[in-house]
């Protein structure tokens, strides 16, 4: 991706994302633009206009840590962003190159140690699953996968939650908040785009959904980013009807760039108890599909 695009087009987002009012300035009633002039973010982050611009054009090259907190407290970045910024930075500098993810180069080629599929395997009250930053699920417990059941037998996904959200039709069933699963999405893959910039796989995905999904394109155009680590989601399962449950996203040291996600179920909940009846139907659906090989084989 090109960073000096990136560059301008998250400063200039994040700068028409704040009012006068929220800057403590005067609004007036001559604005031409959406949100804050450059001279104000100049202003406020106590720079000159002409540098502020040269940095808004995408030149991140050679700025200071002192420079991008200013350049952060002028546009209010939240933690997310603040991080998206100096990744950004990096990047310009050729500095990224010992601190980001090591590159893989497909999902394929990456396979979980026995000891985190024990580790999987032993979660037995919710679904677990280990996803890279482009959102491919790389590794699952037995309740994750009856949870997702559509993306595992709808190949066009290929285990990919991008691809699922966007492309499959039964993600507006499953989601009962498309719109916002949707954000964060794009959200998080944004993200991995600025902390992992030279991920072709993630390049192909982007240009894919963007060629495919005009939902997508929207969101992405819009630059948001985000940590994504903790929550409650609302869900639709075929089986077992709505599911109303808590996550908690970790970052997996021995494998940087990767996420172990938990989700659980309030105890003594109707959603505790539509989980207990998804793992029983998750297990008959694996008994037929066994069942059925045996009797190809014979």
């Amino acid at each position: 991706m090109d960073n000096r695009e990136e560059v301008r087009e998250f400063l200039s987002s994040r700068r028409a994302k704040i009012t006068p009012d929220q800057a403590g300035l005067p609004s007036g009633s001559r604005r031409r633009v959406p949100g804050l002039r450059r001279s104000e973010v100049a202003a406020l982050a106590d720079m000159s206009v002409e540098y502020y611009a040269k940095l808004e054009r995408g030149d991140l090259s050679g700025v200071s840590p002192g420079v991008l907190e200013a350049l952060a407290r002028a546009l209010r970045l939240d933690d997310a962003e603040r991080a998206h910024l100096v990744n950004l930075a990096q990047t310009a500098d050729g500095s990224d190159a010992l601190t980001r993810p090591r590159r893989r180069t497909g999902t394929r080629q990456w396979t979980p140690h026995r000891s985190l599929q024990w580790t999987l395997d032993a979660i037995t009250a919710g679904p677990a699953f280990v996803r890279n930053g482009r959102m491919d699920v790389l590794a699952a417990n037995d309740l994750f996968r009856a949870f997702y059941t559509d993306l595992y037998t709808t190949p066009g996904n290929q285990q990919n939650l991008a691809r699922f959200t966007f492309l499959d039709p039964a993600a507006r069933r499953f989601y009962p908040d498309w719109d916002r699963f949707a954000d964060i999405t794009v959200a998080i893959v944004r993200t991995e785009a600025g902390r992992n910039p030279h991920d072709k796989d993630l390049h192909d995905l982007v240009g894919e959904l963007s060629t495919r999904s005009d939902e997508f394109r929207t969101r992405w155009g819009a630059h948001n980013v985000r940590h994504h680590s903790t929550g409650t989601k609302h869900f639709h399962h075929t089986a077992v009807g709505d599911l109303s449950l808590a996550f908690e996203g970790l970052d997996m040291a021995a494998d940087p760039g990767l996420t172990l996600t938990i989700y659980t179920a309030e105890p003594g909940s109707s959603s505790e108890e539509g989980l207990r009846l998804l793992a029983a139907w998750g297990a008959t659906q694996e008994a037929s599909v066994s069942n059925a090989g045996r009797s190809v084989t014979k």
